[in-house]
């Protein structure tokens, strides 16, 4: 039968050590988180995969459409946001 730890008694076992051990300990687990997560991608690595236009419409196209239907919105016109 495994003993269960819980944060709180891990921290309190931690406090008993001196603190160049904490620092010491602090530092493994945050090198081990580390060495556990995924590489991060370069954006350049992704650059150009996607077709253009995505989607059908262009970005810029597709920002100042939005912003003409939500500026017709708010003043009270006909304009639908999709």
């Amino acid at each position: 039968m495994s003993t269960v730890v819980t944060l709180e008694s891990l921290k309190a076992m931690a406090k008993q050590l001196p603190v160049e051990d904490r620092v010491l300990l602090a530092r493994s687990i945050l090198q081990e988180i580390d060495a556990e997560q995924p590489p991060r991608r370069k954006w350049s690595e992704i650059r150009g995969i996607v077709p253009h236009p995505y989607l059908g419409e262009d970005a810029q196209e597709w920002v100042s459409r939005t912003r003409r239907e939500a500026d017709e919105i708010r003043e009270g016109g006909q304009g639908k946001i999709k």
